[in-house]
């Protein structure tokens, strides 16, 4: 069996995990300029080194209430969609851990409220459970187009 890298990342006392390869970094968090009639779930832009990088609040696009604002352990985990940096805000990213594709069950019909095509599977590891999301499959297409409108 294969076994794949995760970042591991957290949205209130939930962990959830992303395959490496599709990160480009995590960073941390920086406050954002706001973007007038730009989606909801979009908190703003950032400066990433020159580029322009949207950031979507995961919390936001998944309906999980916003308790408390970010904080020095937020971070950003950048992703390329489309060729372009999409960052998402995360509470905390806390580590990178390997898990065998054997301990990936595939995603049941509902997790957390969450789309099933979000996720892409269920990590088991020994005392707890990681939700593994496709980040790219977060945004949908009038989505995307939406947001690639802030890199004109």
């Amino acid at each position: 069996m294969a076994e794949r890298k995760y970042v591991i990342f957290k949205i209130k006392d939930e962990e959830y995990g992303v395959d490496i390869m599709k990160v480009k970094e995590v960073s941390e968090f920086k406050k954002s300029t706001s973007i007038p009639n730009s989606p909801s779930f979009v908190d703003g832009i950032i400066n990433l080194r020159g580029d322009i990088t949207p950031i979507i609040s995961l919390k936001k696009k998944f309906n999980i209430p916003v308790e408390k604002g970010y904080d020095d352990s937020s971070r950003i985990i950048v992703v390329n969609m489309n060729d372009k940096l999409v960052g998402f805000a995360v509470d905390e990213a806390s580590q990178v851990i390997s898990i065998d594709d054997s301990n990936i069950d595939p995603p049941p019909e509902i997790v957390a409220g969450l789309d099933r095509r979000y996720i892409n599977g269920i990590g088991k590891l020994q005392d707890r459970i990681v939700i593994i999301l496709d980040l790219e499959r977060v945004l949908n297409e009038n989505e995307q187009t939406e947001i690639s409108g802030i890199y004109a």
